[in-house]
């Protein structure tokens, strides 16, 4: 079984999220809404939502991973 990273959890809450990468969300605001997506979907719910996005949109989901991964990196190293 291999270990779930906290960057893993917060990555797919953020990609589960509301939040648009249009909107140019601050780090603050990024850490926000990953508390908060966590709390209420659970780590098991944020992946759940990923993978139903890789399902029914796979040209957009990528995309949006990848907006995810960098935005969470960079908000978690400013704080």
């Amino acid at each position: 079984m291999t270990a779930v990273e906290p960057d893993d959890i917060r990555i797919e809450a953020l990609f589960a999220s509301d939040v648009q990468r249009s909107e140019q969300p601050t780090p603050e605001l990024i850490r926000a809404v990953v508390t908060a997506t966590v709390q209420r979907l659970g780590a098991g719910g944020c992946a759940a939502r990923v993978a139903q996005e890789f399902g029914e949109h796979p040209d957009c989901a990528l995309g949006r991973m990848r907006w995810a991964r960098r935005a969470v990196r960079t908000a978690y190293e400013a704080a």
